[in-house]
């Protein structure tokens, strides 16, 4: 995910630029938490962060402080139930190459479909939160199983437990996940099948291309 982000994106859009928040939030945990037992080590990663602004060195600017605004309802559940989700597509193509396949997830209406939307509002898409996380070419999100399916696609179930507030609101979800071959061209840039060929970038590459000729 990280990697298609900080590649893939425009320098400065909010995809890549959250990504980059992400790793530098976890490597600001990691070198405090190291740092007890590690002095001199993580003092020297402390002082050689592009981004520190101030000189005070490690032990000098406090313990882990994770700001409150990382807590939002619903993030971790609607993740846990995304990474459930990638397992069952991941092994239903074991040995295969991910980018090849098309991941179609179909949810009843309710709470684990509504989390999955906050990840991909769309009903397709091929940058959309939840397909970083599926590891497709692209993810379709449904609330039924789609009238064309092949009769021999190899169709996974499976259950997730949505735990929220405590345990105040429970709900028992059931899913399905297919994968289907990709028909699209892979990008010579993002290296997903997303182009009309594979001479051409996928619409994505191309605006974020665009964008860098006009800068």
């Amino acid at each position: 995910i990280c990697v298609c982000r900080l590649y893939c994106e425009e320098e400065k859009d909010p995809k890549r630029r959250s990504c980059q928040t992400v790793l530098a939030e976890a490597l600001d945990a990691v070198v405090r938490s190291f740092a007890p037992i590690l002095p001199h080590l993580a003092e020297e990663v402390f002082q050689h962060l592009p981004y520190k602004k101030d000189t005070e060195g490690v032990f000098r600017t406090g313990w882990i402080n994770v700001s409150s605004a990382w807590k939002k309802p619903g993030i971790e559940e609607a993740i846990e139930g995304a990474c459930a989700m990638r397992d069952s597509f991941l092994g239903s193509i074991s040995g295969k190459n991910a980018l090849e396949y098309e991941a179609v997830i179909v949810i009843e209406p309710g709470l684990l479909f509504e989390l999955m939307e906050a990840l991909q509002p769309e009903e397709t898409s091929s940058v959309s939160q939840l397909n970083e996380i599926m590891m497709a070419s692209q993810t379709t999100l449904l609330s039924e199983l789609p009238k064309e399916t092949p009769a021999d696609a190899n169709i996974i179930k499976g259950n997730f437990l949505i735990n929220l507030e405590g345990g105040d609101i429970r709900e028992d979800s059931s899913y399905k996940v297919i994968a289907l071959p990709i028909t699209k061209a892979k990008c010579p840039r993002c290296r997903r099948y997303t182009s009309d060929s594979s001479s051409t970038l996928c619409p994505r590459c191309l605006k974020v291309m665009a964008g860098k000729g006009s800068t």
